[in-house]
């Protein structure tokens, strides 16, 4: 990255911080080209994708009947999650179960706007608590690897308990709340953006930095869910937010006036690590800033200027004095103190290819994903 002229895209905010990133001779991106010539004419939020809403939710009414529900929907208390939950009731007309993973770190706001919403659709709420002291001590494991991945310990618990719990109880549909409209620049695998739950991977790290055995730790492997779990079981993952229009600011709207909802200073802010990652540890660290992709996002789908975009990027979210509180935070919660995480943050950077790993197995699933037409974002 050091030796590449530093390039913007003058479509989006992506950049050469993506050193992977490719821009055509007028400066556009493909993180633009592809939303252009492959996301956007094969989105359809109109009529067409009304109907094949509605058509998937006949289809899991029809086979959810007689059972106590029809589909499951991993719940965080962030925006997608929270607005395919409403749709998943009120426009859909399903029975869902909220499921929500407490891997330690959910913020006071998250878990009202999950009460809320429980409350407010009258749905059913199944909370898996992960033992802390292995979650603890599989994040203290990942800071010592020094990766950008830092928040692939509880994307690993969020995933795998939902697919477990799915599996256990027989329930095939999974909504998710990933979409085209906030998503549609997926972050590149150099800002931590590793594609999938690779086993391989967690368990190397944990083998030389961990300390006590992850006896009850969800881990489910992406082959397991991406081939076992689909082809076998007939587990079906739908994203309904593709097929409706969804715009960030009014749905946020109708959560608040529906049910009091909260929103987030941004996106991921939900997790308290998360947000402490993504706000402090990653672009200081390593100069990468997630807010790009997301705000390219928003730029593509019309939501928000480009000029907008690069006057927000140009200064962090959240003030310096609170982020420094959240570092003396997240070493107390993590047994370490100040001086250790701050040692650990300023070690050697290291990637995810210094450990074991089956990236070239993913990225050859991913590869043929989008040859299938079922991967339609951005996978190098």
């Amino acid at each position: 990255m050091d030796k590449q002229k530093y390039q913007i895209c003058t479509k989006t905010i992506m950049d050469t911080t993506d050193p992977k990133i490719v821009f055509n001779e007028v400066g556009e991106s493909d993180y633009y080209t592809n939303y252009i010539e492959t996301i956007k004419p094969n989105w359809h939020t109109d009529k067409k994708g009304h109907e094949e809403l509605m058509h998937v939710a006949a289809k899991i009414k029809n086979e959810g009947k007689g059972k106590d529900f029809d589909c499951i929907i991993g719940l965080s208390g962030g925006l997608d999650s929270s607005y395919v939950a409403y749709i998943a009731k009120e426009v859909m007309g399903l029975r869902p179960l909220l499921f929500h993973v407490d891997a330690g770190w959910n913020t006071d706001k998250a878990v009202g706007n999950i009460e809320k919403l429980c409350n407010g659709l009258r749905l059913d709420l199944y909370t898996d608590v992960i033992n802390w002291e292995e979650m603890k001590d599989l994040q203290v494991a990942f800071l010592k690897s020094q990766i950008a991945d830092q928040d692939l310990p509880q994307d690993y618990a969020f995933f795998s308990g939902l697919y477990k719990f799915a599996k256990k109880n027989k329930i095939k549909y999974v909504l998710t709340g990933g979409n085209f409209s906030t998503e549609c620049c997926r972050e590149p695998e150099e800002w931590g953006g590793f594609p999938g739950i690779d086993t391989m991977l967690v368990k190397d790290i944990h083998s030389k930095f961990g300390k006590r055995p992850l006896k009850t730790f969800p881990l489910v492997d992406i082959l397991s869910y991406k081939i076992y779990y689909r082809y076998v079981l007939g587990m079906q993952v739908f994203k309904p937010l593709n097929l409706l229009p969804y715009i960030k600011a009014d749905a946020e709207k109708l959560l608040i006036d529906k049910f009091g909802w909260e929103p987030f200073q941004h996106k991921h802010h939900e997790s308290r690590f998360t947000r402490f990652y993504e706000d402090y540890w990653l672009p200081r660290k390593f100069g990468f800033q997630k807010r790009r992709a997301h705000f390219s996002s928003l730029i593509l789908t019309g939501q928000m200027t480009r000029e907008e975009a690069l006057d927000r990027i140009s200064r962090p979210e959240l003030s310096e004095e609170f982020l420094l509180k959240e570092f003396d935070y997240v070493a107390d919660k993590l047994d370490l103190t100040v001086q250790q995480l701050q040692e650990i943050f300023e070690g050697e950077n290291k990637t995810f290819h210094d450990y074991k790993n089956k990236i070239k197995i993913i990225g050859f699933g991913a590869k043929m994903m989008q040859k299938l037409g079922l991967e339609k974002r951005l996978f190098r």
